[in-house]
């Protein structure tokens, strides 16, 4: 393996270091495991993204919190969508969005072998001079030793064939969590220095709670935003597993309450027949399960909190 550097153990970080922040972003074609890896970065389920005014192009997948850096994962746009990999051009933006971060991580699954996707990606990531390249071996859990060794030398020989200098090659299991603090441990130094961009706890402990209700209230609200523009509060009551369920089947059953002000806007809510409603749970419902990874029962109910936004109390009972 001369000439490459592969990294399998963490290297000591002297005990006086200045604080960094910065961002990477994570790119691969579908299935690559981008989101799994930005999981166990953060150390939970991030599925949801914020908007603050220092990152107002980028979404914000997740903030790795250190005590000596900040590492936030933003996405590319437009990325995960194979026709756009198959066939146009990778759009301004994410070529842009590729030169202005700090570090590029290029997911590549050990278990399939590099095919006409990667290399699309790898040429363009070729063009971009300014941003180093890490190229992040995945799924290393699913590969015996030879393979990944395999692996990391098609890696090693794609980055020479294009003219990319990785600056670390990295193999991972997001699933397994092996690696994936070391991984931090090599992106963190390539990152400016600086002080931290986003409050601590931003984005990481986040309750899921909040997460979810969030979510519901988004579903709630498109389409209605012009009738409704802040009148609905979400309060998640509870989640709990379904019991008598099989461990590789769960179920989890999430009891929600919609809050509006007047009684007047619960028809908008529910529409003919439920019918909105019905759409609301749906979808939220999906995207409560990618945050969360699992099925999900979503019981929905409106209820009227009487001018809930100039009553103290009642703020305070929704979360406000």
């Amino acid at each position: 393996m001369n000439g490459m550097s592969v990294r399998t153990q963490s290297s000591d970080q002297p005990a006086e270091t200045a604080h960094r922040a910065g961002f990477a972003c994570f790119v691969g074609r579908p299935n690559a495991g981008k989101s799994t890896l930005t999981n166990a970065l953060v150390g939970q389920k991030v599925a949801i993204t914020a908007n603050q005014p220092q990152t107002t192009r980028h979404t914000v997948r997740g903030i790795v919190h250190r005590p000596e850096a900040q590492l936030i994962l933003v996405d590319t746009p437009g990325l995960h969508k194979p026709r756009t990999l198959l066939g146009e051009r990778l759009n301004d933006v994410v070529r842009t969005t590729w030169a202005e971060v700090d570090v590029i991580g290029f997911c590549l699954p050990a278990n399939e072998k590099i095919g006409p996707g990667d290399r699309f990606i790898a040429k363009e990531l070729a063009g971009i001079k300014k941003s180093p390249k890490v190229a992040i071996v995945t799924k290393t859990d699913l590969v015996d030793s030879k393979a990944l060794a395999e692996q990391l030398i098609a890696i090693d020989q794609l980055g020479k064939e294009l003219g990319i200098e990785w600056a670390e090659i990295v193999p991972v299991s997001a699933t397994a969590n092996q690696q994936v603090d070391l991984l931090a441990d090599l992106l963190i130094p390539m990152l400016p220095e600086g002080p931290a961009l986003y409050p601590e706890g931003d984005l990481t402990d986040e309750p899921e709670q909040v997460m979810i209700a969030e979510l519901i209230r988004e579903a709630a609200l498109e389409g209605v935003r012009d009738e409704l523009p802040h009148s609905i509060a979400v309060v998640v009551e509870e989640m709990l597993p379904r019991e008598d369920r099989p461990a590789d089947k769960p179920l989890l059953d999430i009891h929600a309450n919609l809050y509006i002000e007047r009684p007047s806007q619960k028809g908008i809510i529910i529409g003919p027949k439920g019918k909105r409603l019905k759409e609301v749970g749906i979808k939220s419902r999906r995207q409560i399960e990618a945050l969360l990874g699992t099925p999900v029962f979503l019981d929905l109910h409106v209820k009227v909190a009487k001018d809930w936004q100039r009553d103290p109390k009642q703020l305070r009972k929704l979360g406000f």
